[in-house]
């Protein structure tokens, strides 16, 4: 009796592997931005020193989840509510570059996002200013040695109090921060904690100053 001959095995098609390993890296991408991580890019000169204007910084989501925010973090947050008017120009606002925003291949930026330090957290009272120009927190004149050098925070006077599940912020670059101090007309200037996307964690261009911002 002959042998039937064996068929071949059907080799898997080039283009549907290429596809599938596209596939998958971009919904670990997709996963990855929403859940862990995230590329933004700094829109306002509002942070310096400590951040430049177009610096591209990593946001960590995760961390917040677990460590809550907390005095001192740099924070990237939504506009709580006209802080920013009509909002920054996003420069990946096209149709290719709003689909690399998606998936996290370029840095993100609504338009509509700040980046600015926490000051003041659930429960804190934040003042300014005692008779060295320094912001009272909880009583306490705070030495801040990230507020740029020369700048100072006395633009505004006021004394608030953070209720729970809110933040206070102000930039470094105080003279040149529209923050939490100009807007005491909406809800004392608070942010509430569900608008925070998450906290800076590092710094990753210019390739020159890449590293983390806090101390």
């Amino acid at each position: 009796m002959g042998h039937k001959k064996d068929k071949p095995k059907k080799q898997p098609s080039l283009v549907r592997e290429l596809v599938t390993v596209v596939g998958t890296a971009l919904i670990l991408s997709i996963l990855v931005r929403t859940f862990l991580i995230q590329a933004f890019y700094v829109p306002s000169a509002s942070m310096e020193d400590t951040l430049q204007e177009n610096d591209r910084i990593i946001v960590s989501k995760i961390s917040t989840q677990f460590t809550g925010v907390n005095r001192g973090n740099v924070i990237v947050f939504h506009d709580p509510g006209g802080w920013l008017g009509a909002g920054f120009p996003n420069p990946y606002d096209t149709p290719v570059g709003r689909v690399l925003q998606a998936i996290g291949i370029v840095p993100a930026n609504s338009g509509n996002d700040l980046v600015k330090r926490v000051i003041g957290v659930a429960n804190d009272t934040v003042k300014c200013c005692d008779t060295q120009g320094r912001i009272v927190l909880n009583g306490v004149g705070m030495d801040e040695p990230y507020i740029k050098e020369g700048a100072t925070t006395d633009q505004v006077t006021f004394e608030v109090l953070v209720p729970e599940g809110h933040v206070f912020v102000m930039g470094d670059n105080r003279g040149n921060s529209e923050d939490s101090r100009f807007h005491l007309d909406k809800n004392n200037g608070m942010v509430p904690e569900e608008e925070i996307i998450g906290r800076v964690a590092m710094r990753i261009w210019p390739i020159g100053r890449i590293g983390g911002i806090e101390n």
